[in-house]
């Protein structure tokens, strides 16, 4: 029991420091326009301002051409209840406020001010959002406790003439009513014929229960229960919301109600529904149990009671996920869009049908790649799809879109509908998701990773987090007791192998490594007894475990030189056959992630050494599921110059384009001419990369592309993730020197991934 004390009072400061550290609150506000000279800051503010303020004037709609309306949502709460904390109060609100604008962002490119109201008074709160109306798009209300969120909502969409939804209620029932039709459709059960039992009378289970009857449930069919059983007739105590769910039964408990009902619905506590009440259910019973964190019964449970059963909870552990963020922020997304008044029913069923559509569609690589699936399908453990499936935002948004102009709540109409899906995904980039997949994918599978220096915080910190996330199993080296003390220091608690190489405890493995490493290097000036002493080396003896099998990852380098960590690698590791080792960094920007290399190990490669270094980097940047675009990088254009280098590049690119001609690529070009568009087509139309914009760029040489990468990275133009490793044939990453505890969980969760990969292409 200490133990898990002191566990949660270590994630609890995790949770605090994430927060307040570095600069206090997770959002910003990051100016669209250029803003660096005095011409840009008179036309920002005075006096160019002047001019859309008094189009705007002229036409209060030419409001959404010339602000931030149309993609700005309101994130609005009075803090009555918060989460599963209660009644906390609108400035303890503020984080839950804040994540979900990021949520908002990173799903679907909405801008969001959160706004804590003090009031609890329904009246005011009223009062306050709706005089908020010229600011926003649209306007999402949350954590409001029941029964006042159905009056605020409702008063509030019939006052605005903006979308108002209560994510609360309709979120959650949104996206069950998808997980319902396809439960449906995998058992084979008609909606109409349907009996259920509602367990929970909030505003989510209300708000579900009112869709379901839009589906087609019929509405005496369905029984609900508060915290005092059957919601009936005959009691007094019942408010108008409950009293429209109230029905005539001689029934009074969950446990006699449930009895041959076909889906149970709890919206209330965990481990409520038991095995006993599961098992009197009809057939194929349908459970979704979205109580959280822990459902009304454990998914394990409910499958070993009932193995016929087709189980839903709120959790990510499990199959059939309820998510919210599988509907918000692609609803108002479609509603923005087209400048919707409101968010009606015909808008949220457009939603439930195209999520449940979804699901019943071939899955993409990228989802089964971060779920670390072979094949999802449609069936009883894939009702619903993934939060990470990006698919979402191109077929919710435009279905929403469509069906508010089709009942009449949209003010400004889609017509090319190809152009709008295509403006969604440009929208986003292709940056949203990749550190998201990776880290989803490594969870699936995690890895043993040996850290080869834990004798600092840092790295300590991240092997941890990387063992609670269940993204890879840490092995630490280092001297045990600087370890335990470091581990005490600074509350870090988790239960991880710790090998000191120079104890006496290792004897036998020394002896064991020594006797592999020689025989490995006896030809390359290696003795037995320098063999001996290089494993007693952390770097070493992490990399004798790899080679053995008794770890599937090493990363080291944090406080080493970086041929500190590579040359054992190469020495004990290797390189796959035919091959040459390399580095790369993916650089994440505001769009689509772009890798360079190589930045780390050779100096002054050949052209040759250059094809090389593409394909592994193209090879790499397939397992993203990014489709490769490599621009071979030089000083001049297509032969403008004749210098060695631009010729070496240009050679590289004719022996690349004949090896490979199915991936993208072309060079010698220029940086700039190769990112920018208009510039390559405007002078160099004929070249291959009028396919689709480089992601991939090969450096002339080493020092070329490591400046290159540091700049971005100093400039905060990009976040740097790696080096990655290229061409070693098993995981070995090394750190940057002086890695942030956030780049060395990145570093383990692409060398995890990198493991899984290896081992794949091994069997």
């Amino acid at each position: 029991m200490a133990d898990k004390i002191d566990k949660n009072k270590q994630k609890r400061q995790d949770a605090l420091d994430y927060h307040a550290l570095d600069r206090p609150g997770k959002i910003e506000v990051v100016p669209t326009k250029a803003t660096k000279t005095q011409r840009d800051l008179a036309l920002a503010y005075s006096p160019g301002v002047a001019e859309p303020c008094l189009e705007i004037a002229k036409n209060v709609e030419d409001v959404y051409k010339y602000t931030a309306k149309g993609n700005l949502v309101a994130v609005i709460s009075n803090g009555t209840a918060v989460l599963g904390l209660g009644d906390i109060g609108a400035e303890a609100s503020k984080p839950v406020m804040e994540g979900k604008g990021i949520l908002f962002k990173i799903f679907a490119g909405i801008d969001v001010f959160d706004i804590e109201v003090g009031t609890k008074d329904v009246e005011e709160f009223i009062t306050v959002v709706k005089a908020l109306e010229p600011t926003f798009g649209g306007v999402n209300l949350e954590d409001i406790k029941a029964p006042d969120c159905f009056e605020i909502e409702e008063r509030l969409r019939t006052a605005m003439n903006i979308p108002v939804m209560h994510d609360d209620q309709h979120g959650t029932a949104i996206i069950s009513s998808a997980a319902l039709l396809n439960a449906l459709e995998v058992v084979g059960k008609q909606i109409d014929k349907i009996r259920i039992v509602v367990s929970g009378a909030g505003a989510s289970a209300i708000a579900c229960t009112k869709l379901y009857v839009e589906l087609g449930v019929k509405k005496e069919n369905i029984t609900m229960c508060d915290s005092k059983g059957v919601i009936h007739t005959g009691r007094t105590d019942l408010d108008k919301y409950k009293q429209n769910f109230a029905i005539e039964t001689t029934l009074r408990t969950l446990e006699e109600a449930i009895k041959g009902a076909d889906l149970f619905l709890g919206l209330s506590k965990a481990d409520l529904f038991t095995p006993a009440m599961l098992l009197s259910m009809a057939e194929n019973p349908i459970v979704f149990a979205l109580a959280n964190p822990n459902p009304e019964i454990a998914y394990e449970l409910a499958l070993t009671t009932r193995p016929d059963v087709i189980m839903a909870t709120g959790r990510s552990d499990h199959p059939n996920q309820v998510n919210n963020v599988l509907g918000f922020p692609f609803i108002f997304r479609g509603a923005l869009d087209v400048r919707a008044t409101e968010i009606n029913e015909a808008m949220k069923l457009a939603a439930v049908k195209a999520i449940a559509e979804l699901a019943r569609k071939p899955v993409p690589d990228i989802v089964n790649v971060a779920y670390n699936q072979k094949n999802l399908t449609f069936g009883r453990e894939y009702i619903i799809p993934k939060p990470l499936d990006p698919r979402l935002l191109t077929t919710v948004a435009p279905a929403v879109a469509k069906a508010a102009m089709d009942s009449g709540m949209a003010r400004q109409n889609i017509t090319d509908w190809e152009k709008y899906e295509h403006e969604l995904r440009a929208r986003m980039g292709g940056n949203e998701n990749i550190i998201r997949v990776l880290i989803s994918k490594a969870k699936q599978d995690p890895q043993t990773v040996v850290f080869g220096e834990a004798e600092t915080y840092k790295v300590l910190k991240a092997a941890q987090i990387v063992q609670d996330e269940g993204i890879a199993k840490p092995i630490l080296l280092g001297n045990e007791a600087k370890i335990r003390n470091l581990m005490k220091e600074y509350a870090i608690e988790m239960d991880v192998p710790i090998i000191d190489p120079t104890h006496e405890d290792s004897r036998v493995m020394i002896e064991k490594y020594a006797k592999i490493l020689f025989e490995k290097r006896k030809r390359r000036g290696f003795n037995l007894y320098e063999a001996q002493r290089a494993v007693r080396d952390r770097i070493y003896y992490g990399l004798m475990m790899l080679e053995t099998g008794e770890a599937d990852a090493f990363v080291s380098g944090l406080e080493r030189k970086y041929e500190a960590t590579v040359r054992p690698a190469i020495q004990i590791i290797g390189a796959e056959p035919n091959t040459k080792i390399s580095g790369m960094y993916m650089m994440l920007t505001k769009g689509e992630p772009i890798f360079l290399a190589d930045t780390t190990v050779i100096q002054n490669p050949t052209a040759d050494e250059l094809v090389g270094i593409a394909y592994l980097a193209a090879e790499e940047v397939k397992q993203f599921n990014i489709e490769p675009r490599i621009a071979f990088l030089s000083y001049s254009n297509f032969g403008s110059s004749d210098d060695l280098e631009p010729r070496t590049v240009r050679e590289a690119v004719r022996k690349f384009k004949e090896k490979y001609p199915n991936i993208i690529a072309d060079g010698e070009i220029q940086a700039n001419v190769a990112l920018n568009p208009q510039i390559l087509s405007e002078n160099y139309p004929f070249s291959d990369l009028m396919k689709g914009s480089p992601n991939i760029l090969i450096f002339p040489n080493l020092a070329s592309g490591n400046i290159a990468y540091k700049l971005l990275q100093e400039l905060g133009t990009a976040e740097a993730v790696g080096p990655i490793l290229l061409g070693m044939k098993k995981s070995v990453h090394v750190l940057q020197l002086g890695s942030s505890v956030r780049e060395i969980v990145n570093m383990v969760t692409i060398a995890a991934v990198d493991a899984q990969e290896k081992k794949k292409r091994s069997r």
